[in-house]
């Protein structure tokens, strides 16, 4: 299957960053992950720029998550480490963008496609749009304590645990209620609504938003604890490796606890 890319335009201020691998719902590959670094890195220190608007190709999903295919060259705990580092890394990056981030959602945002969209400032969706991270039943890994912290920031614990824990998908009027969202729009509507939200953003002023959300973020990270003997635990499982192989094979996974 292809490896997608991540596509980036520029346009009077606006800078719209598109997930291209429709075909898998825009499910994440290593190379996706790379290329949105480079965009971010792109966006840094591009001044022109005043709001970064980031969507899914193909209607049906922002991000499912991250290919799972991709897991089984994984032998180790270490193999998780690295993965949830180099994941961390690209998010903190697309966090510290210094401009306003919008995240358009329609469909499923799932597992790494939440934290991306969790990373954004604010977030538009579609009534249809489903928001979790359900891998207690799929491959049984876990979330670097960054990522844990980010979700936890804007949906609270008992959520989070009902989406890690209990392995539940949120529907978007609870994820409008709770705040994770700024508002629902039909899908024949929410280009408009964007539009809008983007004139708005752009209006005001830059060094107060820069400011604003690298102080928040700096909230939000502070004093995380250390993480990988959790991460290690995981994903050097054979609970995770039988999880990968179910996945693939396309069959329920027999958990084990070990």
């Amino acid at each position: 299957m292809s490896q997608g890319t991540v596509h980036l335009a520029i346009q009077g201020g606006v800078a719209s960053v598109t997930f291209d691998r429709p075909q898998a719902r825009n499910a994440m590959t290593w190379a996706m992950y790379e290329r949105l670094g480079q965009i971010c890195g792109e966006l840094q220190a591009n001044r022109a720029v005043r709001v970064v608007t980031f969507r899914g190709a193909g209607g049906e999903a922002f991000v499912a998550g991250t290919d799972i295919e991709q897991f089984t060259s994984f032998g180790s705990g270490e193999d998780g480490v690295a993965y949830e580092q180099q994941i961390d890394q690209c998010i903190q990056k697309l966090e510290s963008l210094p401009m306003p981030t919008v995240a358009v959602i329609a469909g499923w945002a799932i597992g790494g496609g939440l934290a991306i969209a969790t990373a954004c400032d604010f977030r538009l969706a579609t009534p249809a749009s489903r928001f979790g991270v359900p891998i207690a039943r799929t491959l049984g890994n876990c979330l670097s304590v960054a990522n844990l912290a980010r979700l936890s920031a804007v949906f609270g614990l008992p959520r989070v645990k009902r989406m890690l824990m209990l392995a539940e998908t949120l529907a978007a009027d609870e994820a409008l209620d709770c705040g994770f969202l700024l508002q629902l729009s039909e899908p024949g509507e929410i280009d408009s609504t964007l539009a809008s939200l983007c004139e708005r953003l752009a209006a005001l002023a830059p060094v107060t938003q820069r400011v604003t959300k690298e102080g928040l973020r700096r909230l939000v990270s502070r004093n995380l604890p250390a993480d990988e003997d959790l991460i290690r635990c995981c994903y050097g499982s054979d609970d995770f490796r039988e999880g990968v192989q179910a996945f693939v094979g396309k069959r329920r996974p027999v958990w084990k606890g070990v």
